[in-house]
């Protein structure tokens, strides 16, 4: 396993944070409370750029502009994301200690805990899938059935729930507050010590540094404007030698023949992106696909929130930026795998009287169907930030 080391950056005013390694193996059951010194918490407040505010380097494919996505009351801050990620890796914001946000988002299962359901304090099982993290800077709204409209309300959602983490907001605040290390942190930050508030803030603020690009399907739309360009005898240099270097980071990244056949499929025939669309592959918007409307009791989805018929078994739309890393999949985790994925839109969905317009009948061959699978694992499989496991106050 390679060492991980998260580094602020040196030079005054840059602001921003370098992520260096890879991670591997179950994250939170390495972030130690008590291993973070307080003198050295105070050198990285201290750092040259510290509390300057900053914006994430967008990857290849993410074309919105990041700064209009981050809150103007909470800008990113490197000591900010900083405390972020450390909270975010501790098990200490969960009642009895044995729950963190890694737990069921963990880096290293592309930021899931790869399980049908996740499970909460005292082995509880909750009743959907933990979606990824990666991206959600870009999210409309937060959680499955979009009842948060923030990361900061999002944040704080698992730390109240019984079946989760079993604390509340204001119990978690209390008991940070009664670590030096924390205090010193969110004075510095916040100007005042743990608060609920500031909770949210910083594990939304880490979060919205998490974030995913550069597929082979990202150097494939890159390059697909001059697949059949001529330069013209008095073309500027410049443009021709940027239009070569993405040529050749195309070919470098290139897909097989299999996923480029899926592609054009996923774009036409399948009818993937009506509703999988855009920089995330993800229209934002909640839509009845049929998943779990057989069940006795079915999980009603948005309806629970916006009491709108129309929303009766609709659930928002993941992105697939590294879906093969994210089994298992849809709210339920009741499909195994990308193929049971596209058997399941290929057959029409499931039958009910809330069946999205989108969903119906493809008629795909054999042939067709292992083409969009292979697309989506090879060709949507992209850079993530990687991230170190913290050690903890």
């Amino acid at each position: 396993m390679k060492t991980l080391l998260l580094v602020l950056a040196g030079s005054a005013g840059l602001g921003s944070l370098l992520f260096q390694g890879q991670v591997s193996g179950r994250n939170d059951d390495r972030a130690e409370p008590g291993t973070l010194p307080v003198e050295e918490i105070r050198a990285r407040l201290e750092a040259p750029g510290a509390h300057e505010p900053f914006v994430p380097e967008a990857p290849l494919g993410i074309r919105s502009d990041l700064a209009a996505l981050i809150p103007p009351d909470n800008p990113l801050t490197p000591a900010k994301v900083e405390l972020g990620r450390q909270l975010y890796f501790d098990k200490r914001l969960s009642r009895d200690g044995t729950v963190s946000c890694a737990t069921c988002h963990d880096p290293a299962r592309g930021w899931t805990d790869i399980a049908r359901v996740s499970t909460g304090i005292d082995g509880q099982l909750g009743g959907r899938s933990a979606p990824t993290v990666i991206n959600r800077v870009l999210g409309k709204t937060q959680f499955w059935d979009g009842r948060a409209a923030s990361l900061e309300e999002q944040a704080l959602g698992p730390i109240g729930n019984p079946i989760e983490m079993g604390f509340s907001p204001e119990e978690a605040a209390k008991r940070l507050s009664a670590i030096e290390g924390y205090r010193i942190q969110f004075e510095a930050v916040f100007g005042e010590g743990p608060t609920p508030d500031g909770i949210a803030k910083a594990i939304a603020s880490f979060e919205r540094t998490i974030l995913s690009g550069g597929s082979k399907n990202d150097y494939f739309e890159q390059a697909l404007p001059f697949f059949d360009w001529e330069p013209e005898e008095d073309e500027d240099p410049d443009f021709v030698a940027r239009v070569d270097r993405i040529l050749d980071l195309e070919k470098a990244h290139r897909m097989s023949a299999s996923a480029e056949r899926g592609r054009e499929l996923f774009f036409g025939k399948a009818k993937c992106s009506a509703c999988h669309v855009g920089e995330d592959l993800t229209d934002e918007s909640f839509h009845n696909i049929g998943t779990g409307m057989d069940a006795e009791n079915p999980d009603l989805g948005r309806f629970v929130v916006t009491g709108e018929e129309a929303d009766q078994g609709a659930f928002r739309t993941p992105t697939l930026r590294n879906i093969a890393q994210t089994a298992p999949y849809m709210h339920d985790g009741s499909l195994r795998t990308l193929r049971e994925v596209v058997e399941h839109y290929n057959k029409g969905g499931t039958k009910n009287a809330w069946l999205s317009e989108k969903i119906f009948p493809l008629g795909l061959t054999e042939q067709e169907r292992q083409d969009v699978v292979r697309f989506m694992e090879e060709a949507l499989t992209g850079t993530i930030t990687d991230v170190e496991v913290p050690r903890l106050p």
